[in-house]
């Protein structure tokens, strides 16, 4: 299965962050054979075995439990907050949500049969007022696009398999 990485669209709504300066952005797609909604790939995505886990670390560490009906309800659009992270906003093809300290945003869309997952992460003024996303992101990075694209490939093995 091939991932990826590309500039988000250009009416995404990731796509103004992306030219926004000193802000991180990515995008991730993956294409499948079956018609996908954005329903189905938030349920696919953040129910998948590898999310499971990062949703025990968010429940023990961050103290934001969140179970399967969670993630149903905020498919179906009855729910804006999902264990540390709220809707942004929505479109019928998309969901921007951003985490409660408001300095990443995570990404989803679906445009039929292409799958997209992509990240924000908001600057901080550094000690000299320059825009700075911090040492500790620079070193992260690398481990960050390697489970961006294994959650992706996850959400895509749930979708297929359906």
């Amino acid at each position: 299965m091939d991932i990826l990485d590309a500039p988000p669209p250009p009416d995404s709504l990731i796509a103004e962050y992306a030219q926004r300066d000193g802000y991180y952005t990515d995008c991730f797609e993956a294409e499948i054979n079956t018609a996908v909604t954005l329903e189905q790939l938030i349920c696919a995505f953040y129910t998948q075995p590898l999310f499971r886990a990062e949703r025990f670390v968010l429940r023990v560490l961050a103290r934001s439990p969140s179970t399967d009906a969670d993630v149903r309800a905020l498919a179906a659009g009855s729910q804006a907050e999902f264990a540390v992270w709220t809707v942004a906003a929505r479109r019928p093809t998309e969901i921007l949500m951003k985490d409660r300290s408001g300095r990443t945003l995570s990404w989803l869309q679906t445009d039929g049969q292409q799958l997209r997952f992509g990240s924000v992460v908001v600057p901080v003024k550094g000690r000299r007022g320059e825009l700075t996303l911090g040492p500790v992101f620079h070193s992260l990075l690398s481990a960050h696009k390697f489970y961006s694209r294994a959650l992706l490939v996850g959400a895509v093995r749930r979708v297929e398999k359906v």
